[in-house]
């Protein structure tokens, strides 16, 4: 996952549009914490559909299945 300050997206958002529409998430950090995180569409379906397959299984643990998503979706890259 790239990582970006709030005023450098700002400054830049077409090139973060981009690197989304390309594959990438952005974490958007304000004051030093992740305030956000822009993904495309499909991911974010993708990501949500993954969540609700545990909850209509109805075996469901919280922390262990975002462990094991973010797994999919961590990059852990950084642009400035």
């Amino acid at each position: 996952m790239l990582t970006a300050t709030a005023t450098e997206v700002q400054n830049n958002f077409g090139k973060y549009l981009q690197l989304v529409q390309n594959g990438d998430e952005v974490a958007v950090m304000k004051n030093g914490k992740m305030t956000a995180r822009i993904i495309s569409y499909d991911k974010s379906v993708s990501y949500l559909t993954d969540s609700l397959i545990g909850v209509l299984k109805n075996d469901y643990d919280d922390k262990e299945m975002r462990a094991e998503r973010m797994k999919k979706y961590d990059k852990n890259e950084s642009v400035n």
